[in-house]
C-alpha cells in the first residue's frame, strides 16, 4: 500500500471537517437517519448513483432535496409513470422558423440535465423510459438525433422505489441495476426518533439546510477519494467477497451454489473499491479496513445478485446469503 503523502493527509483532514458541516446541515432536515446519508454522501463522494427503497413517507425526496442544496448541486425531479416518455427525460428537437424563413431544429434539453437527479419511483416507467437514463447513468451523455450532449459535471442520479406495491410497476432491468453504486434501504425510524420527527416537522417554524459545498468542492473530493491507498489486503478482501457471490466459480461457498442464481460481475468489486474510500474519509481515516469492506457489502451486492428458486421456496433472503459471504469471507459482522 502506498504511503499517505503529507498533502494527502492535509486534504483529507480538511475535508473531513467540511463533511462534517455538511452531516450537520443535513441533520437539521433528516432526523435519526444517519446511516442513509452516510451511505447517500458515500454515493456522491464515489461519484456514483443511488437507489433508494423504501415505503411512502420516510423523506426519500427530502433527503434528496436536502443534498442538493447542502452539497451546492442543481437538481431535478422527475416522478416516473407508465405515460412518461424518453423524450420527458432527454428532451427533444423543435422545428424553429427564423426572421428571415429559413427553418432548423433546436434541441430543448430535458430535465435530465442537471447536477443531481431524482427519479421518483423509477419501477413506474416503462422499460424503453427506464432505458433513457442508461446512458446518461453511465456515459455521461446522452445521444438525441445522432448528436451527443454531455451531462453536467458533477453529474448523480438518486432513484427512489417503493418495495411493497408491485401492480402497475416494471422492475428495473439487471444491466440498469448494475449502474446504481449502492442499493439504500430505508427503513422505518423507532419510536424516539418518530416522536423527534414529529416536534420538528408539525410546528410554525421548519429548520433549513445550508449550503456547504460547491459543485467543485464535490469534484475535488471524489478525485480525492482516488487518490486515497487501498492496502493489499483489503484489495484481496474485495476480490474474495465479489468472486465468492458466483455460483459457477468453482471455489463458491455451498450456499451460494444452493441458492444464488446469478452473481456481481466485476463492476461490483469496483464499487466496493471506490465506496469503501468514501466510507473511510467520512470517518476522517487515511485508509479503508476490513470493516469497510462488511459494511458496503449489503448496499453494493444486494442489486446486483439473484435467488434462485430452492432458496424462495426456502424462505431464504439474499440479506442472510451476503452476510454469511462476509463472515466467511472478511471474518466481520456485516452491517445490518
Amino acid at each position: 500500500m502506498a504511503v499517505p503523502t503529507e498533502n494527502l493527509i492535509s486534504d483529507i483532514s480538511a475535508l473531513g471537517d467540511k463533511l462534517t458541516a455538511a452531516r450537520t446541515s443535513i441533520g437539521k432536515r433528516i432526523i435519526g437517519q444517519p446511516v442513509v446519508v452516510d451511505l447517500a454522501l458515500t454515493a456522491l463522494l464515489s461519484g456514483g448513483h443511488a437507489l433508494l427503497v423504501g415505503v411512502p413517507g420516510l423523506a426519500k425526496t427530502r433527503l434528496v432535496q436536502t443534498l442538493g442544496t447542502v452539497m451546492g448541486l442543481s437538481t431535478n425531479r422527475i416522478q416516473f409513470t407508465p405515460d412518461l416518455m424518453p423524450g420527458d427525460i432527454l428532451g427533444s428537437e423543435v422545428l424553429e422558423s427564423a426572421a428571415d424563413g429559413s427553418r432548423a431544429f433546436r434541441f430543448i434539453k430535458g430535465p435530465v440535465f442537471c447536477q443531481l437527479l431524482m427519479a421518483d419511483e423509477i419501477n413506474r416507467a416503462s422499460p424503453r423510459t427506464q432505458s433513457a437514463l442508461l446512458q446518461a447513468m453511465q456515459e455521461r451523455e446522452v445521444t438525441i438525433a445522432g448528436e451527443e450532449h454531455p451531462m453536467a459535471v458533477p453529474f448523480h442520479v438518486l432513484a427512489t422505489q417503493n418495495p411493497i406495491e408491485q401492480e402497475g410497476t416494471y422492475p428495473l432491468p439487471e444491466a440498469q441495476l448494475d449502474r446504481f453504486l449502492l442499493q439504500i434501504n430505508v427503513d422505518y425510524p423507532d419510536r424516539a426518533t418518530e416522536r423527534e420527527i414529529l416536534l420538528s416537522t408539525t410546528g410554525a417554524d421548519e429548520a433549513v439546510a445550508e449550503p456547504v459545498f460547491t459543485a467543485d468542492d464535490l469534484i475535488a473530493a471524489q478525485s480525492l477519494v482516488r487518490r486515497m491507498p487501498v492496502g493489499e489486503t483489503v484489495l484481496d478482501l474485495i476480490l474474495d467477497l465479489v468472486r465468492s457471490g458466483r455460483p459457477d466459480e468453482p471455489d463458491a461457498p455451498k450456499h451460494v451454489r444452493d441458492y444464488v442464481s446469478w452473481g456481481p460481475g466485476p463492476r461490483a468489486a469496483q464499487a466496493l473499491m471506490l465506496a469503501i474510500r468514501a466510507r473511510a474519509l467520512l470517518d476522517g481515516r487515511l485508509a479503508p479496513s476490513a470493516e469497510d469492506v462488511a459494511a458496503l457489502a449489503r448496499p453494493v451486492l444486494i442489486h446486483r445478485m439473484a435467488l434462485g428458486f430452492a432458496a424462495r421456496a426456502q424462505g431464504v433472503s439474499l440479506e442472510a446469503v451476503i452476510d454469511e459471504m462476509v463472515a466467511t469471507t472478511t471474518r466481520v459482522e456485516a452491517a445490518a
